[in-house]
Order: C-alpha cells, then structure tokens, then sequence
C-alpha cells in the first residue's frame, strides 16, 4: 500500500477531481482514507433515493471516504451547514470547494477494483481482484 495526498483548489470539483485519479496515478485500486475541508455546493445522494440533493451553503467536509477504480468510485461524505445540522450521503459531481479539500488516498498497486452488476443488489458493486 502507498500513501499518497492530494489538496484540491477553491473551485474544484471535488468528485470529478477524484475520478480521474485513478488513471493518472498508474493504479488500478485506490481508497479515500479521509477528507477535510470546505464546499460552497454539496451534491449528495441520501440512502434509498435516485437522485442527488444539492446543498449551497458555507460547508466544512467532516468525513470523506471510500473507493475508487477504473469503473467509477463510490464515496460518502457527511459536511455540516453554516448553522452545524450535519448531512450525509453518497457524493456525486458537483461538490464544488470553497477553500480547500485536504485527500488521503491509500494506493493498492496489487490490486484491480471494478464495477460490476450484482444480481442480489441490482448495482454495480466493487469487484476485487489482485
């Protein structure tokens, strides 16, 4: 496993920033450990529902994690408002920064995620191969 860290501008899209990483760091399998920072605009799917709910407010990232491969990722992130309500979902396009992203990525160089349609679930569910 290598570690690698990444901080993300004002402005950014923090999901499409993430999505081409992948390629760009010559691997095949990659986690977000952790995220800090800041959103003017959250983007997040919330459990059972089809699409994304956008959030516009001063918003500071609380957690960010989890997997990306060749074939998309699937993160959730939880931020908290101006008034400190927290929120929480699955990230999509469109959670753009205000000031900054700090990323922690674990780079899995033996590994191969994919993503593949699970009958049980009816979703493109992680595949992992080394």
């Amino acid at each position: 496993m290598q570690a690698h860290a990444l901080r993300l501008s004002p402005g950014d899209d923090l999901r499409a920033t993430l999505d081409t990483l992948v390629p760009s760091l010559g691997v095949q399998a990659e986690f977000v450990v952790q995220g800090i920072g800041s959103l003017s605009v959250a983007q997040l799917r919330f459990a059972g529902v089809e699409h994304a709910t956008g959030i516009r407010d001063d918003l500071e990232i609380l957690t960010l994690a989890g997997s990306l491969s060749p074939d998309g990722g699937h993160l959730h992130m939880s931020v908290s408002d101006s008034r400190g309500t927290v929120l929480s979902g699955h990230v999509a396009h469109g959670c753009i920064v205000r000031t900054t992203a700090e990323i922690l990525l674990a780079l899995l160089p033996e590994h191969r995620f994919a993503r593949e349609l699970d009958a049980v679930t009816g979703f493109a569910e992680l595949v992992i191969r080394r």
